[in-house]
């Protein structure tokens, strides 16, 4: 049989009752085998009858401690009797059940599991550090219990494996036209890790409430290279749109002069102007004027 086509195993409830109710029968059968004990060392008749009776009065008692168990809120015990599995008890409280009754019990509250900073490649073949936070709780306790071998450390297997596919499959910071980095993607990288945690943590019965990407860097070897190339794209950008706002000025002022017929001016003029007008706008220092008390042919 291909292990794939197995039923994954499904809670259900178990059944138990309440604890309180059968305390005091339990503390009767103690009494009892006490009483028919005492009875039979004085002399009670008929012995054969009496001793056998206290036994069993005494074993019941005994064995009937077995079945009280109790429950926190957000707390289950699975019930497992002889390896079949009987149900589950999500109930708060005292309970009372089978004393054959094998009990696991299984947190049900939120968890925190904090990754540690995983190094990896990015999309784009970059050595990149990043680690990421999951709030996750058990959804179902059978599955949690049969269906994985310790659903704890599954949980952290597979956040660390989601986080690195996750990391590989984005870049860090450029990625192409519309598409989301790991940088920029915020909500939708989340997204995509909660989602992909899920996928994978559904076998286990786990429920991923959330997953974070809390720390996000260049490895450290290549950490001042991107720091310096970031830079430089910075200054790009920055003269980009300080040469296009000069190019409207000028263009701007030139339309200006024209239809006010403030000056006439022919090619070698109007390339002046521009000259000095980009030079003016696009400088890093401020410009010193130099009056020309000439003209521009002499």
């Amino acid at each position: 049989m291909n292990p794939m086509s197995e039923a994954q195993s499904k809670e259900r409830p178990g059944s138990s009752v309440s604890g309180w109710p059968i305390l005091p029968l339990t503390l009767l059968l103690k009494l009892a085998a006490i009483f028919l004990i005492i009875v039979a060392a004085n002399g009670g008749q008929p012995l054969a009858l009496l001793i056998p009776l206290a036994v069993l009065a005494f074993l019941a008692s005994i064995l009937s401690w077995f079945g009280y168990f109790t429950l926190q809120p957000n707390e289950g015990r699975v019930l497992i009797l002889f390896g079949a599995y009987k149900g589950s008890i999500r109930r708060s409280g005292f309970h009372w059940t089978n004393p054959f009754y094998s009990k696991k019990r299984i947190s049900l509250r939120m968890r925190n599991l904090n990754g540690e900073r995983l190094k990896v490649n990015d999309k784009r073949g970059n050595p990149i550090e990043i680690a990421a936070v999951v709030v996750w709780k058990v959804a179902d306790t059978a599955q949690a219990a049969f269906d994985v071998d310790d659903y704890e450390n599954y949980v952290e297997v597979q956040s660390e494996s989601a986080v690195r596919h996750l990391a590989s499959a984005y870049a860090y910071d450029q990625g192409e036209e519309d598409e989301f980095t790991l940088r920029g993607g915020g909500d939708e990288v989340n997204t995509a890790l909660t989602r992909e945690l899920q996928e994978r943590l559904s076998k286990a019965g786990v429920f991923v409430d959330e997953a974070r990407i809390t720390h996000l860097a260049y490895a450290p070897e290549i950490a001042q290279a991107m720091l310096r190339r970031q830079q430089a794209e910075a200054i790009i950008a920055a003269r980009t749109k300080i040469v296009q706002g000069a190019v409207s000025m000028v263009e701007m002022a030139l339309n200006d002069l024209k239809e006010k017929q403030v000056i006439e001016f022919d090619q070698e003029r109007k390339a002046s102007m521009v000259s000095n007008l980009l030079v003016v706008l696009c400088g890093e220092t401020e410009v010193s004027p130099v009056i020309n008390t000439g003209t521009l042919y002499h």
